[in-house]
């Protein structure tokens, strides 16, 4: 709608007040507005203006008949950590219930990483919540943590709107975020270490038909890409690393390549989100989306699917969407979505 004011463009909404002087839209969960030119209808005049800084995500503006008021749907973000008990299958609340989420167990099951909800900061903490130290700070956005197998490093990926999508190395003790590839160009998006820890995995964007899965040599810092990985994001390297799944672009299947074979094979067909290899490799649990939200599971020897949790009834949440994680005993970590939504209404004191 305005073009390079924003980029991806984040403009929703919209509408005019009664006199027609004044377009007002949402963006970035707040809202702006648009004076229009009086010579020429609906013909726009300088650049938007803020007309709102709340902690709260302001959508949907609607002005009043009589121009004196806006009404905007108000949305506080918050999530509950929760995992299954293994036995019983019953949620209960994980690292005290703490709104975060994308949760990832050092290989020891000593120490936790985590990204807060919705601020997008990464923190590390033993799995009682203790110890804890925060690893990044604004701008950067950090999302879908990953250790290294000896556990002294943690890579993620920079979500920032308007940036380029930049894949991190920091040190688990804290420290100034590393780019793995400073001169790169192409997205770095959900890197996933090798499990000797020699090398690591990054793909493009969701929804990309380009996007590839890159292999990045740790040690000669060289960059390759998977045979047959067009279209293809998110990977995952499978314990035993004979393994890498990944998602096509529509995210409507499961597919995997076996290094044996150098060969890509469909490994499960619905609507795929967040795939999770479990402890021992046998299985790949993920999120299925959209119809039915559920977990389910898919053996890697047959390809057999099992649903483990039915979300139906329970709204999840996340930085990124709806988020599906594992501990170490293969529970499932979701982030239970209990934010508030209300209306509310703002005064409307436009220049006459």
């Amino acid at each position: 709608m305005f073009p390079e004011w924003h980029n991806p463009p984040d403009e929703c909404c919209g509408k005019w007040t009664a006199d027609g002087k004044y377009f007002v839209f949402q963006s970035h969960g707040q809202i702006w507005a648009l004076s229009e030119k009086e010579t020429f209808p609906h013909q726009f005049a300088g650049k938007p203006i803020q007309l709102t800084s709340s902690p709260l995500g302001l959508f949907t503006p609607l002005p009043s008949k009589d121009g004196k008021k806006l009404f905007v749907v108000g949305r506080t973000y918050r999530g509950e950590l929760d995992r299954t008990e293994t036995k019983s299958g019953q949620l209960t609340p994980f690292l005290s219930g703490i709104s975060a989420d994308q949760v990832a167990f050092s290989k020891d099951g000593q120490w936790v990483v985590y990204i807060s909800y919705p601020e997008g900061i990464l923190w590390r903490s033993k799995p009682d919540g203790s110890e804890r130290v925060r690893l990044t700070f604004p701008p950067l956005l950090a999302s879908l943590p990953r250790w290294s197998p000896d556990g002294k490093q943690i890579a993620f990926f920079d979500s920032s709107v308007g940036k380029p999508v930049r894949a991190y190395l920091i040190s688990a003790n804290g420290g100034a975020p590393q780019p793995m590839l400073p001169e790169d160009s192409e997205p770095e998006r959900d890197p996933s270490w090798s499990p000797d820890g020699d090398k690591m995995l990054f793909s493009g964007q969701p929804v990309d038909k380009n996007s590839t899965i890159r292999v990045l040599d740790l040690k000669t810092h060289q960059v390759s890409t998977l045979p047959g990985s067009l279209g293809l994001f998110s990977p995952r390297w499978s314990p035993d690393g004979r393994y890498i799944v990944a998602m096509p672009h529509d995210m409507l299947s499961l597919v995997i390549f076996d290094f044996h074979t150098q060969k890509w094979s469909q490994l499960a067909k619905a609507r795929v989100a967040f795939p999770n290899w479990s402890r021992d490799g046998q299985y790949v649990y993920f999120f299925r989306w959209l119809d039915h939200p559920a977990v389910l599971r898919v053996r890697i020897t047959d390809g057999k699917i099992e649903q483990i949790s039915d979300l139906m009834n329970l709204p999840t949440t996340g930085n990124i969407g709806p988020w599906l994680g594992l501990g170490p005993d293969d529970s499932l970590l979701l982030l239970r979505d209990i934010g508030t939504q209300d209306v509310y209404s703002l005064d409307w004191e436009a220049a006459r």
